[in-house]
């Protein structure tokens, strides 16, 4: 049998709470002669209960009105598709969040959402934004074969913003994103593979100076490039980043856009300057520093320099000016060898099946169906920052299809939280990207 439309499906449990209830106020009734005002309280507390839970749930179908309702949309769509609430049977925490959410504006705008290229999947990025309420929250989705904005969304200040005033800005520290600087250099040295064993001394999530010591006939414990890269390990990406030297990394990190300035500054540059020896060095290897900084567009702009093996273009929209560029934008800046972008991929991917992507990258944030049906990739990383003051949260990567590689987006998740954390960067993404297959690999027949 086919599936109700999720509207329908609403209103049935709103009625079968009311059946329900009714039924309770007769039992109560009928087994309370004896203490008729006992009776009374219990009745008005049942049906106060029930009249909560029926306007809770009719106020939760009023917020997806937008998905179930067929509405015409600047961008020539025909119709928006609903969500079925089946995708998020593997992702309890969403659930969670769901169902407690304090959500937050009383009064949503959405002429912002309607002007996007996918009104739909920018519909679903507001909600989040209003479900999680991080103190400052970026997401942006760019389709990786036009290189086009199809959906954005940012709050700050309290509140879901109606203009990507952030999606530019570059005080945001790179942190461990700058690693993706570090394996392009390794890599076009010529000095490095992907299965290179590099000395592990100490945690992964520290950098002292005896963690970049590595004695002359050293025999401890080894991470290979691409493992301590998925893993974001500091000590061995510094140990490769002093190796390789300052040159070859600011060489690499100019292949990826850094310290450029764009035509209408948009984005703004962002920074990135390695020393030429001491520790100053091995910080900025490993992102351990708010030194260097990444815009979320340029971000994007990297993931998918890394997807199409082209030199870095900066993402586009017809409707952004002036936070985006308002047609493709090519930079002539030098792109790297093929085997270094195969590097580069693959360490992505392996961030996600083996490092710190991977558990909010599965089954537990999306439909199994999707998740089985695409091709993931990213990095994460998490540094505090001082503009504005807070602890940053990263993940930058890419969903493709195993069907049809055409199908492909690049998703930035930039969050920066102060005393209560929101949700991960990585399960945010994981549902933006869930939000999206359903819509284009897995679609409702």
């Amino acid at each position: 049998m086919e599936r109700l439309p999720y509207a329908q499906r609403m209103r049935n449990r709103c009625i079968a709470i009311t059946v329900l209830v009714s039924i309770i106020v007769a039992i109560v009734h009928c087994s309370s002669n004896d203490d008729p005002e006992s009776a009374n309280a219990t009745t008005e507390h049942s049906v106060a209960t029930a009249v909560d839970s029926i306007a809770e749930a009719a106020a939760f179908a009023d917020t997806n009105a937008f998905d179930s309702v067929v509405t015409e949309n600047p961008n020539g769509l025909a119709a928006l598709k609903g969500i079925e609430d089946e995708d998020f049977d593997n992702a309890p925490a969403v659930n969670a969040a769901n169902a407690t959410s304090e959500s937050t504006e009383s009064v949503r705008d959405t002429a912002h959402i309607k002007s996007q290229k996918d009104p739909f999947l920018a519909d679903k990025i507001d909600i989040l934004l209003r479900r999680y309420h991080p103190d400052l929250g970026v997401i942006l989705v760019v389709n990786t074969r036009t290189n086009e904005i199809i959906a954005w969304g940012e709050r700050r200040d309290g509140k879901v913003q109606n203009k990507p005033d952030y999606i530019g800005r570059a005080t945001f520290p790179a942190a461990s994103l700058a690693k993706l600087v570090t394996i392009a250099a390794a890599m076009e040295s010529n000095r490095y593979s992907l299965n290179t064993p590099i000395p592990m001394i100490g945690r992964h999530h520290t950098l002292y100076l005896n963690q970049l010591r590595v004695p002359e006939k050293y025999n401890g414990p080894t991470m290979e490039l691409s493992e301590a890269f998925a893993r974001s390990a500091n000590p061995p990406m510094a140990i490769v980043g002093k190796n390789v030297g300052a040159r070859r990394l600011n060489a690499a990190a100019a292949k990826l856009g850094y310290n450029k300035r764009f035509p209408g500054n948009a984005p703004n540059a962002s920074s990135y300057t390695a020393p030429d020896t001491g520790y100053g060095l091995a910080e900025v290897a490993c992102g351990f520093t708010t030194s260097t900084t990444l815009t979320p567009l340029l971000a994007a702009a990297q993931v998918r320099a890394v997807l199409t093996k082209k030199p870095l273009e900066i993402p586009w929209a017809r409707d952004m000016s002036p936070f985006a560029p308002q047609k493709p934008l090519a930079l002539d800046i030098g792109k790297f060898s093929e085997n270094t972008y195969y590097g580069l991929r693959e360490s992505m991917l392996r961030s996600v099946t083996q490092g710190t992507a991977h558990k909010h990258m599965s089954t537990k944030n999306m439909a199994r169906k999707n998740f089985e049906a695409l091709r993931l990739g990213g990095k994460t990383g998490s540094l505090d920052g001082t503009d504005p003051v807070g602890r940053y949260d990263w993940f930058m990567g890419f969903a493709e299809s195993k069907a049809d590689p055409s199908k492909s987006i690049v998703v930035i998740v930039m969050q920066m939280h102060k005393e209560i954390r929101s949700q991960p960067a990585t399960q945010v993404a994981a549902t933006v990207i869930n939000y999206w297959a359903h819509q284009n690999i897995n679609p409702k027949k």
